[in-house]
């Protein structure tokens, strides 16, 4: 029903708005009664094959929602009946933006991809603390939260961002991921630097250890590295002791797509993401599983949109993987479909 009847509805609208459309009819259909137990018997698959513990949580499966979706910790608990193993919500700021002028969000039809530039749109991490606080967990879903810095926040002191949001979230949430990788917010990428991202990663790291209640903190980093920072990734892994990485963010690269360059061109700046950054999130995958034995655990995200292309983020190495865009293209159906998929093997 999706692919014939949903999508290309939603194609004709605006992106950003056909993604808050979504979501909100989404939540207004899962008050009327039975409708939950639908959602739940047509997209959620569980086995007992698909339980992963990682990092020392335990995951009921290895799919999760990728930030980016619910910036605002707004849906989680409705995504959750889509089958997630677990979902990460933000990237959040410790003050609220509005992020970049629209449209910010475009679509490749072509290419099975999206360009984005939204900047870290968000409430701040004081409204998401409010929600989580009424909200609660949902059920069997872990859920991570996406920390990010303001726009206005120079580099020199970007520390102090992901510190703050850092300290509020720390008790509504089963692990952190540390966003230095968005290509929306200038300056942003600047911080992946050895030198920056160790002292940032050391300073949550030692706050994290003084709580009797410790949580796993990743770093999510752009598909665009080279491999000698990405070396460099490897060395500030092992230096901060931080449980792991999420490979890739968006990328800037623009070669090889079938959407015309003028109409790339149109678009302008942004992170592409989606089938076009499929190969080389793999790529970088493998590269820092082999570069360091496989000593630190990665989440694979991007371009995911079948099972067999999450199927081979797991073969390159990673424990567990994100959707999104994929979701875009292929439906809710994706989850369960990539569940099943893993079941079997």
């Amino acid at each position: 029903m999706y692919k014939s009847i949903l999508k290309p509805l939603l194609f004709n609208i605006d992106p950003e708005k056909a993604h808050h459309l979504t979501v909100n009819l989404f939540k207004i259909a899962l008050k009327f009664p039975l409708a939950g137990s639908i959602f739940n018997g047509q997209y959620n698959y569980e086995s007992p094959k698909l339980e992963r513990t990682v990092f020392g949580l335990k995951f009921k499966n290895p799919v999760g929602l990728a930030a980016g979706f619910d910036k605002d910790g707004k849906y989680y608990k409705e995504m959750a009946r889509l089958g997630f193993g677990f979902i990460e919500i933000g990237t959040v700021t410790p003050l609220p933006q509005a992020g970049n002028p629209q449209p910010r969000l475009f679509r490749l039809p072509k290419d099975e991809g999206l360009i984005n530039r939204m900047g870290f749109n968000n409430d701040g991490v004081d409204a998401m603390v409010e929600r989580l606080k009424k909200g609660g967990k949902p059920k069997g879903v872990i859920l991570g939260g996406n920390i990010g810095k303001n726009k206005v926040t120079p580099n020199e002191n970007a520390i102090d961002d992901y510190v703050i949001c850092f300290e509020k979230l720390h008790d509504y949430v089963d692990y952190f991921v540390v966003n230095v990788s968005s290509p929306n917010t200038p300056g942003l990428r600047d911080l992946q630097d050895k030198e920056p991202l160790t002292r940032i990663l050391s300073k949550l790291k030692m706050l994290n250890n003084q709580k009797a209640n410790t949580k796993p903190i990743l770093l999510k980093i752009a598909p665009d590295l080279t491999n000698e920072q990405l070396n460099d990734i490897v060395d500030i892994v092992a230096d901060t002791k931080i449980e792991g990485v999420i490979a890739a963010n968006t990328t800037i690269d623009r070669s090889d797509l079938k959407t015309s360059s003028a109409t790339v061109e149109s678009i302008g700046n942004g992170g592409l993401s989606g089938k076009p950054v499929q190969a080389r999130s793999t790529q970088v995958i493998k590269y820092l599983h082999d570069k360091s034995n496989g000593s630190f655990l990665i989440i694979g995200v991007g371009g995911i949109d079948s099972a067999a292309s999450a199927q081979a983020k797991i073969d390159a190495g990673a424990s567990l993987i994100q959707v999104y865009s994929g979701m875009v293209y292929q439906g809710p159906a994706l989850v369960a479909k990539i569940n099943k998929a893993l079941a079997k093997n």
